[in-house]
């Protein structure tokens, strides 16, 4: 086989990728009857120099190749027929804005694999960079308090911004003595909670989180879901019944609201799931909260300040309660400023790509280049030749508009 490492072309750019050079160095070395080479690429946080250091081919044209793995969703133009992907391509769930990509995946014969369903036995993603999420998560949201209370600037991340360089300038400020929340308890939430104690914040407990008006240093709490809803009868929460009967509850969030200075939402949402802060509870007298860090940039979901996507260049924004609208960030101390990046991980781009690269090596390479038949993999795979395999059949009608 022969394998490339394409260039990314989503805009806004990305600039991770799926291994280092020193991973593709090593892979070439173990499997010299195969051959990963690299598309050229002048965005990508490792350059093509290091890869060429390496001993890793750098190369312009990859149509001579048979399996193919980027990041983000491939630019439709560039995708070569008869080949195999794997990405985050952002269809299963029937996502409008990339139906012409499924359109085009089917009328090129491409077979898919997508990142997002890359899951052991227990259905568990083996391959995300969600931890990640919640460490940058935690910087942008911080940084975004500094700008809007003029109290400290932090570094804007740049290309070969790294976990040290990040905790290192969180670590050189005056951390502000404010009450922090974090939502959830899986990675995301994890690698908020890892960068919160990283820096010496204080964990409270939810009794000592709820009942402090003020703090002397930042001080941080985390709830998960059972702690953010309640049965709309009075009923006990178990998470067999909110997982089969979420309907029947409804938000608790308010509580947590008159309590937080600084949110950061880490947890998951389903569209048939309570709203935590609605467009009334967000001008509330009791909504005490004026920085949300929504690190899983639901639109306009559980959180309905959270009106777009917000990017590495421009990661702020306010929302006015009073009008229910988008202001400039920083504009005004009555609204809530907003940082919305859906692509945290990528301002920490060499960090991840390692740790991602990683993952890909044990759960996805190996099994390839060793000619496995790999579970992992093949539930993954979303088309085969352009049509979709059974578990992804319910995409018919979406891909036929």
């Amino acid at each position: 086989m022969k394998i490339a490492l394409i260039k990314e072309t989503k805009i806004p750019v990305d600039n991770r990728v799926a291994l280092s050079p020193k991973q593709v160095a090593e892979l070439n070395k173990q499997y010299p009857q195969h051959q990963i080479v690299v598309q050229s690429s002048d965005i990508r946080a490792f350059s093509d120099d290091e890869y060429r250091a390496n001993n890793v081919q750098v190369v312009e044209d990859v149509s001579d190749c048979d399996i193919l793995f980027g990041i983000k969703e491939a630019a439709i133009e560039s995708l070569i027929p008869d080949k195999h992907y794997f990405f985050f391509g952002h269809i299963a769930k029937m996502q409008e804005y990339n139906r012409p990509l499924l359109q085009a995946f089917i009328q090129k014969h491409i077979t898919f694999c997508d990142y997002e369903y890359l899951v052991d036995d227990n259905n568990i993603r083996v391959c995300a960079f969600g931890w990640w999420a919640g460490v940058v998560g935690v910087y942008y949201t911080l940084r975004g308090y500094g700008l809007k209370h003029r109290l400290f600037e932090l570094p804007k991340p740049d290309i070969r911004f790294t976990l040290d360089k990040l905790l290192d300038s969180l670590k050189a400020i005056e951390l502000p003595k404010v009450k922090l929340m974090v939502t959830g308890a899986g990675r995301v939430s994890q690698g908020a909670q890892y960068v919160l104690n990283s820096i010496g914040a204080k964990l409270l407990t939810e009794d000592e989180y709820l009942s402090a008006d003020t703090v002397d240093e930042l001080s941080y709490c985390y709830a998960d879901v059972d702690r953010l809803v309640r049965r709309k009868d009075g009923g006990v929460f178990s998470w067999n019944d909110f997982t089969h009967h979420v309907k029947e509850y409804e938000s608790d969030f308010l509580r947590w609201a008159r309590a937080t200075d600084v949110l950061i939402c880490a947890h998951f949402w389903g569209p048939d799931a309570p709203v935590y802060l609605s467009e009334e509870d967000l001008r509330s007298k009791d909504m005490r909260i004026r920085m949300i860090g929504d690190v899983t940039c639901d639109i306009k979901g559980s959180i309905k300040s959270t009106v777009r996507p917000a990017t590495h260049a421009d990661p702020y924004y306010d929302y006015n309660p009073v009008t229910e609208q988008e202001e400039p960030a920083f504009s005004s101390m009555d609204n809530i400023s907003v940082m919305a990046v859906d692509t945290c991980p990528n301002a920490l781009a060499m960090d991840t790509s390692e740790y991602f690269g990683k993952m890909l090596t044990e759960h996805v390479f190996n099994p390839l280049m060793q000619g496995e038949d790999s579970a992992v993999i093949n539930r993954s795979m979303i088309l085969d030749k352009g049509v979709l395999t059974p578990h992804f059949s319910y995409l018919e009608d979406f891909a036929r508009g």
